[in-house]
């Protein structure tokens, strides 16, 4: 049962979009999957109190003070949000379950800055074999000087870009409703799917 985490200490830059969309691939594909969420906000519970009852289900995973509940049995799947500031003791109890890290980073020089110490202990980490870790970019388009500057650096710490992810309406539309692109028609989120391939592919593997 992977347990793969989003998370970055930056608040802003597409996490809970990014895990509730990714909860929403393992649905589609008929695994029983748990959305966690250790945000004081609960970005992620309030979007699946908007999902319809009739799509793929997703269910909340309860974490409140640190305490992770134990999901049920026959669970195959977790996707944990975390908050702005993740870090601490928070961020040493999460690493302790995660099979997975995937970082959503916007390509400015700010957001780098303000998460570079985080992403160097995640390397730390990755370089131990204590978790996989990824970088994902966040608004975005790919073969851009701003995607080959997030690739160099991210690249330099020993780390893979899993992908690129463009600045786009549709997520934001969709989350109104409780939806993820795997809930549309394929037609009409099609140039965002495509983008999620290689993602998905690295989040899948055991």
């Amino acid at each position: 049962m992977p347990v793969i985490v989003v998370a970055n200490p930056k608040g802003g830059v597409g996490k809970s979009t990014f895990a509730t969309n990714l909860a929403g691939y393992f649905a589609a594909q008929g695994h029983k999957v748990m959305l966690g969420d250790t945000d004081v906000q609960q970005s992620s519970r309030a979007w699946l109190a908007l999902r319809p009852q009739a799509l793929p289900e997703i269910r909340a995973w309860d974490i409140e003070d640190g305490h992770v509940a134990k999901p049920p049995k026959g669970t195959t799947h977790i996707v944990l949000d975390t908050p702005a500031g993740f870090g601490g003791k928070r961020f040493d109890k999460v690493m302790q379950i995660a099979d997975k890290v995937i970082v959503p980073l916007q390509p400015s020089m700010f957001d780098i800055l303000a998460t570079q110490d985080f992403l160097e202990r995640l390397a730390e980490r990755k370089k131990k074999k204590q978790v996989d870790v990824g970088v994902l970019g966040m608004r975005v388009h790919t073969r851009t000087r701003a995607a080959d500057q997030l690739q160099n650096y991210v690249e330099n710490l020993g780390l893979p870009v899993l992908g690129f992810i463009r600045d786009t309406q549709n997520y934001v539309q969709l989350a109104a409703h409780g939806r993820t692109l795997w809930d549309v028609p394929p037609g009409r989120v099609e140039k965002d799917i495509e983008q999620w391939q290689d993602v998905i592919r690295w989040a899948s593997r055991v």
